[in-house]
């Protein structure tokens, strides 16, 4: 997988790590079990700091969607609860909606928005 950094973006560093990191799981790109590369190859890689790489990692630890293995490193580790993740969607995507509907967006807008979302991710029902 390969991970770009857009310095000029206001979107933070780790946050973007994160992100791409998320979709590459989605996507079906890393799988459950895969290891990440450490914090200093990562860093090398990409040319940010390691203590940025070090902060992905744990918020992602956090998320459930790491886990830290003394011999592997970090790990791919699928372990989210579903109602929690479901609950945490609800909460990111009321603002969105909402966002939509002050700018006339309609519901089948939205949920044909959502739907192309869903299959460019690979989702199967």
């Amino acid at each position: 997988m390969v991970l770009k950094i857009d310095f000029d973006s206001e979107e933070t560093l780790y946050t973007q790590l994160c992100n791409q990191i998320i979709c590459g799981i989605a996507m079906d790109v890393l799988h459950d079990g895969d290891s990440l590369p450490s914090v200093r190859q990562l860093a090398d890689e990409i040319g940010i700091n390691m203590h940025t790489v070090n902060k992905a990692y744990a918020v992602l630890k956090q998320e459930g969607f790491l886990r830290l293995d003394r011999r592997r490193g970090a790990v791919i580790a699928l372990d989210m609860d579903k109602l929690r993740t479901m609950e945490e969607m609800k909460n990111d995507l009321a603002l969105i909606v909402a966002r939509g509907i002050c700018k006339n967006v309609g519901r089948d807008e939205i949920h044909s928005l959502v739907d192309q979302i869903y299959d460019e991710f690979g989702g199967q029902a």
